[in-house]
């Protein structure tokens, strides 16, 4: 019975990755994203419902829009597969199975896809463009609230913390107000801090903290390839001009996607 629990989780998370691949291509062209049908951004027909099957459809049509016949990008195809294990990972390590289905253990779950939706949105959007996206950004704060009010509520915790990342928050979204209005453009850096603070909500600040050193490790690593490649092709480059076009967002959301699994297996093995 698990299996089958297990499966229906699976196609579940892979309608999110579905949806998400939308998103992360409409959000920043600022296009619709759930009233708008679905359509082939090459030849813009409207996809059919056979189209839309996520990981079956894009077995059976081999990769390529049934009507133009132009390549589908993998990421779509993989995407699809992450979300769908991503949900079963953190189903099996909340401990849902069929024998022990509770309301609490499925809104528990609900948050956590929330969650990954933001995380993959925001780490989405920026892999593709290098930009953080405000709206997802506000989306971010609305779970994190709703979130909190469930904490305080259900588990009673203290509501004083809540209250200075309440604080945190607004004081961020005054100084993006005062940014947006001096610079007319979003500011990375505050979209960055916003993130952070989502995060710490809804893991904790121990996980955050090595979501941003595994970071910075492989932000290093990558500097030390980038630099090898570079001096290969004779060019020089300083860190700050790599950096500059790094989707810090994008390693931020992995990072703590793989610290939240890390310590929840952890907890399970020494609990």
């Amino acid at each position: 019975m698990n299996i089958f629990l297990y499966t229906i989780i699976f196609i579940i998370g892979s309608l999110f990755g579905s949806f998400f691949t939308l998103a992360v291509y409409r959000i920043p062209k600022k296009q619709d994203i759930i009233h708008t049908h679905s359509y082939c951004p090459n030849c813009n027909h409207k996809l059919g419902i056979l189209d839309l099957f996520p990981i079956i459809s894009y077995i059976f049509l081999g990769g390529k829009c049934r009507y133009c016949k132009e390549k589908i990008r993998p990421r779509y195809f993989i995407l699809e597969i992450l979300s769908g294990t991503l949900f079963v990972i953190f189903a099996f390590l909340l401990g849902i199975r069929f024998e022990t289905l509770s309301l609490i253990k499925i809104i528990d779950f609900s948050f956590i896809a929330l969650y990954l939706t933001f995380i993959i949105l925001i780490a989405g959007i920026d892999k593709e463009n290098r930009k953080i996206e405000k709206g997802v950004s506000i989306y971010g704060i609305i779970i994190s609230i709703m979130y909190m009010t469930y904490l305080c509520i259900v588990d009673q915790f203290s509501i004083y913390r809540y209250v200075i990342y309440l604080v945190f928050y607004i004081i961020i979204l005054v100084l993006d107000t005062i940014t947006l209005k001096r610079f007319a453009k979003n500011s990375y850096l505050i979209g960055l801090l916003l993130m952070i603070i989502t995060m710490v909500i809804f893991t904790n600040e121990l996980i955050v903290i090595l979501g941003i050193i595994l970071t910075f490790l492989g932000i290093a690593i990558y500097l030390l390839i980038t630099k090898l490649k570079a001096l290969r092709k004779k060019q020089v480059k300083s860190d700050a001009q790599i950096t500059k076009k790094m989707s810090m967002a994008f390693y931020l959301g992995a990072s703590n996607i793989i610290i939240l699994i890390y310590v929840l297996v952890d907890t399970i093995i020494f609990n």
